[in-house]
């Protein structure tokens, strides 16, 4: 059996603490040696809504490409992403990447556009994994990060999962959020 690398974005801007835990509880049943970025919170993108917590998690998967997605909606669904009456997103789990892969993939595409449009999918990449190459620019997360212009505010907060700190003290200490 062989395991790809992969990296997921995931979102909340409902119960963001409850359902971010479970998403990552979920992955954690999916995933080898699954890490986490630390937690941000952002203003929405392209929709209108209170804040979101986003986070990257990396790790190895078994799965092939179009079975991973679909257990991605599956955790979704399990976090009212589909219920008619939801208000807000409380869960959104996203391919970033899978492998090295570029193109079209049943509707996927890879790597994901929004790595290098979104403050909130960048930051937390470089810090996870910031001398990994992106499969298409082949410069690295924390290259991309330093040169990147994106005008999105973004702010570590603190977040436990699993009884540890996701979230170091000194980033929060050295990027506060403005009140």
């Amino acid at each position: 059996m062989s395991l790809t690398p992969v990296v997921l974005g995931l979102g909340s801007n409902i119960e963001r603490e409850a359902h971010l835990q479970a998403g990552l509880d979920a992955l954690a049943t999916m995933l080898r040696d699954m890490r986490c970025s630390p937690v941000f919170e952002s203003q929405a993108v392209g929709i209108k809504s209170g804040p979101f917590f986003n986070l990257v998690v990396a790790g190895y998967s078994e799965l092939p490409l179009g079975e991973l997605d679909r257990r991605l909606k599956f955790i979704e669904a399990d976090n009212g992403r589909y219920a008619p009456e939801r208000k807000g997103l409380p869960l959104d789990i996203d391919v970033l990447l899978y492998g090295d892969q570029v193109g079209n993939f049943d509707g996927l595409v890879l790597p994901r556009a929004e790595i290098l449009k979104n403050a909130f999918v960048l930051w937390p990449l470089a810090l996870l994994l910031p001398d990994d190459l992106h499969p298409a620019e082949q410069r690295s997360f924390a290259a991309l990060w330093q040169t990147a212009q994106i005008e999105q505010q973004l702010h570590p907060v603190a977040f436990q999962w699993r009884g540890a700190e996701l979230t170091p003290a000194e980033l929060r200490q050295a990027f506060p959020a403005h009140t």
